[in-house]
């Protein structure tokens, strides 16, 4: 990498961003004059700025970003490419590795003979980036210790963690103290790195009677992990409030918070939650990998008449679409890849959500804040005086936003929005249940999505099979005699981890209402009625949906019975 040097001196950049006078400048060149040392040293001891500062200044003055080395979780692999000895002698760090590039931390990015001596040792191109000496004084100390598995870590925390605290010793200062050990940074940042290297969508923490358990969720599946000696429980909790910003001492209420960190130069959202338990405070965080989400339809399902179905719906010109299921079936990640059919440059696209889950370009997102009175029905008021061509409705939870939303639908919108039911169906109950008119859920429904997510399975070693030809004909799969259909299931491998499975595939069931459906709606047919009259029309549940998708070698059978409801 090129760095291009600013004609200006660090000192004027300084002076011109406000942060020191002229006369402070004039100072400090007089003291670096006499001590030899850098002027940024100098600049800061006299205490006229920060290191944060210097390292922004340093950023503008060579073009390059200035990190904060704290928000950031290094790959133990990454760090072992440099020596700890040859790191602390230039004061750098190693950041990630990407298509033969490596990036480092440094206090001085143009140090020529730094960088020419990591290139030899790594054989790599060196890009560097700008931080402070604190920063990476302490990342060196912290994450040079990151070394073996999570297991191993677990182990090592244990050993030489000085953590224990007697009864009523919990106060704020020690808590905090204890939270800022070196062997519990290195714990939670090497929990939260293999999680997201793993794929972990959930980290459990949760205390026990003797025990620290640690579990991940992966693929929908919790998995235990590890388990620490309860005495790593303040300290471990207080570092991960410290973390989300929480209240460090408050542990008689649940508390909610997030924080950002970069694991493999890939942002990771986490949000955390805790909650008191008998023993102690339970935390779960939820790990979104921004990088990972893909919004591209095709790749929802490999079912065409269900590809089919959603491409044609939004290309409407107005209605509601409405995506449903539990928590955790993945109607999030389908109403934005929806939206982003409709992100082009001529529409205007808002949503409200609550919380933000992913930035999305030329989308105007919206974050619902109760404690200023920004919800999702007054902030769909004013939404809709912003003339949105699409709106998004991170959930419908109640009839006066139910209401809102309806009427767009009905006033030349598309809104797309989820719900909490466990089929297609039953979203129209469910709105009837909230209180909305028959006549008025009938005409501005455009599309209900139903969804599970199944456990996809891997590549690597996926068998094939002949399954029952019973079973077969009770889930109306029609063959032959003598020709039954090939289905797969899971075998096990490295690349899986000996599970047989590898990520996560959505099953669904659309329902596109034709005029006998709404007509259906209006009457207040029952739920087992409406599916009868839809089905007729071409509806087809989401387990038939399924089967076709384990037919195509996504998933197997197991997954789907599993997942879907029996249905008549």
């Amino acid at each position: 990498m090129v760095i291009t040097k600013n004609k200006q001196h660090l000192g004027d950049i300084l002076v011109e961003s406000g942060i020191m006078s002229n006369v402070q400048l004039e100072e400090a060149l007089r003291v670096g004059k006499r001590t030899k040392e850098r002027i940024g040293k100098v600049i800061v001891n006299l205490g006229y700025a920060t290191e944060e500062d210097i390292a922004n200044g340093l950023g503008i003055q060579f073009g390059i970003p200035s990190i904060m080395l704290s928000t950031m979780i290094i790959d133990p692999d990454v760090m072992k490419l440099i020596p700890e000895t040859t790191a602390r002698k230039y004061n750098l760090v190693p950041i990630s590795l990407e298509d033969g590039v490596l990036k480092i931390a440094m206090l001085d990015p143009i140090d020529v003979v730094a960088i020419d001596e990591i290139k030899k040792i790594t054989g790599y191109h060196i890009e560097p980036l700008v931080s402070t000496e604190t920063e990476i004084a302490k990342s060196i100390s912290q994450d040079y210790g990151m070394e073996g598995s999570f297991e191993e870590m677990v182990s090592k925390a244990a050993e030489n963690a000085d953590v224990e605290l007697a009864p009523g010793e919990e106060t704020a200062d020690k808590l905090e103290k204890i939270a800022g050990e070196t062997s519990v940074v290195q714990l939670v940042n090497m929990m939260v790195s293999r999680a997201a290297m793993d794929g972990v969508s959930d980290i459990h923490i949760e205390p026990d009677e003797d025990t620290l358990r640690v579990r991940f969720r992966v693929d929908g599946m919790l998995i235990e992990s590890a388990n620490l000696q309860m005495k790593m429980h303040p300290a471990v909790i207080s570092r991960l409030k410290v973390l989300a910003d929480l209240d460090i001492a408050e542990k008689r209420l649940p508390q909610d918070g997030r924080f950002v960190v970069k694991v493999a130069s890939r942002d990771i959202d986490v949000r955390l939650s805790t909650l008191p338990t008998i023993f102690g405070e339970k935390v779960v965080m939820r790990l979104l990998d921004k990088g990972k989400m893909i919004l591209d339809i095709d790749r929802l399902t490999p079912v065409p008449e269900t590809l089919a179905a959603l491409k044609k719906v939004v290309k409407r010109p107005h209605g509601m679409i409405l995506v449903t299921g539990p928590t955790g079936s993945g109607k999030t990640t389908t109403a934005y890849t929806l939206l982003s059919l409709l992100n082009t440059m001529d529409k205007n696209l808002v949503t409200v959500e609550d919380p933000v889950e992913y930035h999305i370009k030329r989308v105007n997102q919206v974050h619902v804040n109760p404690k200023v009175g920004i919800t999702f029905a007054s902030a769909l008021r004013h939404i809709l005086r912003q003339d949105p061509d699409v709106v998004l409705i991170g959930e419908i939870r109640d009839k006066e936003t139910a209401e809102i939303a309806i009427h767009a639908a009905l006033t030349g919108h598309i809104v797309i929005s989820t719900i909490h039911t466990n089929d297609a169906i039953g979203t129209v109950s469910r709105l009837l249940n909230m209180g909305i008119e028959p006549y008025l859920v009938s005409s501005s429904l455009s599309c209900i999505v139903g969804q599970r997510l199944v456990k996809k399975l891997c590549e690597s070693c996926k068998e094939e099979y002949e399954p029952d030809p019973q079973l077969l004909m009770e889930l109306g799969v029609r063959f032959t005699e003598g020709k039954v259909p090939k289905f797969f299931k899971e075998v096990g491998c490295k690349t899986c981890k000996g599970t047989g499975f590898k990520g996560r595939i959505g099953i669904y069931e659309v329902l596109l209402p034709d005029d006998k459906v709404r007509a259906s709606v209006v009457a207040l047919h029952d739920s087992a009625v409406l599916t009868d009259i839809a089905k007729k029309q071409g509806f087809k549940p989401m387990r038939i949906q399924g089967v076709k998708t384990a037919m195509a070698g996504e998933t197997t059978l197991e997954e789907v019975l599993n997942a879907t409801q029996v249905f008549e």
